[in-house]
């Protein structure tokens, strides 16, 4: 029995669940595969982030289980006391390196790599342009540095330009932050233009490439990359949770700022180092990046598959650009619905309702990988039509 003073989350929690919006944990109980068995069903896993299938590539195991052998299980510390080991350093450079910058520093988690780096570098006399759609990272983020925050309307550079104008000849500074692609609508930020305006305003220019890294770009560069951006993005966040297979997050700059960050970002500064197995992995998922391009080419390949059967059957999949694709619904109770009848009939799509997104805009969020076959998909999209259509949403 919950105590008085926590009865009120209780309380709150019986709401969701006659609204049926309680979250119900999936518990996966084999590896991260197209198919995987959760909660003892087999199922088509078309909720995973693992664009490429590296959770399970035997380079990457090879690796991990080296790094055990040689250096244990854990680093001990936080990186500025006992914590850093060669494997943090090496990692660090490799990204780096891939990326085109001059350095980077790896975070526990995407989460804290954008959250850490905009608490680090501002403070309340400075403001903040950022985009409507922007992860929660950055979203709490920006309201931990206590910078004033202008946020224009999603992929809006006509408001954002308007913003940046009524902001000249203030003092501080003017941080411009956007996803590169954003998490759940799967479209591509208008990154050209902003990078323009933050050149012509006076503005450090961030953008976090969680769902980029390992998708877009040569060889997974990502989105500066992707449109040739080189040298003009001041700050790039990635993740080595998603397409690189393991776990973290990382901050491209240059060595000044990454420097800093090395000083007073407190994610950095507080959170225990990586286990050396999960920086040998990485460090191996980008070679992987290198050498096998091919992984990309199958995940845009089954990408293009997959959106043109949604659509064939009359789905909404809104203005998605990328591998991420909703299946937009409208109510979230509808959402959760399908996505729980399709999960009894063999397919794992989330519904995503509010908060995540708007009252209204309700939708199941479904990601192809490299790994899925065509047949896969195809068996997939015929569960999604029969159960779509029960419940008349096509």
């Amino acid at each position: 029995m919950p105590t008085e003073q926590l009865r009120y989350l209780s309380d709150e929690l019986g709401k969701l669940r006659e609204q049926k919006l309680a979250l119900k944990l999936r518990i996966l109980e084999d590896e991260q595969r197209p198919v995987s068995h959760f909660d003892g069903r087999e199922v088509i896993n078309l909720s995973s982030n693992n664009y490429l299938g590296l959770t399970t590539h035997p380079k990457l195991r090879k690796k991990a289980v080296e790094a055990i052998e040689k250096f244990g299980v854990g680093s001990g510390a936080v990186r500025t006391i006992a914590g850093t080991m060669s494997l943090h350093m090496e990692l660090e450079e490799k990204i780096a390196s891939f990326k085109g910058v001059e350095a980077s520093v790896v975070f526990q988690s995407g989460f804290t790599a954008n959250a850490g780096t905009v608490q680090a570098i501002l403070t309340r006399e400075d403001v903040i342009i950022s985009d409507e759609l922007n992860h929660a990272s950055i979203i709490d983020g920006c309201r931990l540095s206590r910078a004033e925050i202008k946020v224009f309307p999603h992929k809006d550079v006509e408001a954002c330009e308007k913003i940046l104008k009524e902001l000249s000849g203030r003092g501080g500074r003017k941080l411009l932050i956007t996803d590169g692609v954003f998490s759940m609508d799967g479209d591509i930020a208008p990154l050209p233009a902003l990078v323009a305006l933050a050149e012509k305003y006076g503005c450090i220019m961030m953008i976090d490439d969680a769902h980029s890294s390992g998708v877009l770009g040569r060889n997974g560069r990502g989105t500066v990359d992707h449109y040739n951006l080189h040298g003009r993005v001041d700050i790039q966040v990635g993740t080595l949770s998603k397409a690189i297979g393991a776990l973290g997050g990382y901050v491209c700059s240059t060595r000044d700022v990454i420097e800093f960050l090395y000083n007073r970002a407190r994610p950095f500064l507080f959170s225990t180092s990586h286990p050396p197995s999960v920086a040998a992995t990485c460090i191996a998922a980008f070679d992987v990046l290198e050498e096998e391009p091919q992984l990309i080419e199958k995940l845009w390949s089954n990408t293009r598959f997959f959106k043109e059967g949604l659509k064939r059957r009359g789905f909404n999949t809104g203005v998605s650009e990328t591998p991420i694709t909703p299946v937009r619904v409208g109510d979230a109770a509808l959402a959760h619905e399908f996505s729980r009848q399709l999960f009894q009939e063999g397919v794992f799509a989330m519904g995503i309702g509010f908060p995540t997104v708007p009252v209204g805009k309700a939708r199941i969020r479904t990601i192809v990988t490299a790994t899925h076959t065509e047949e896969e998909l195809t068996q997939a999209l015929q569960i999604m039509e029969t159960v779509a259509k029960k419940l008349h949403i096509i």
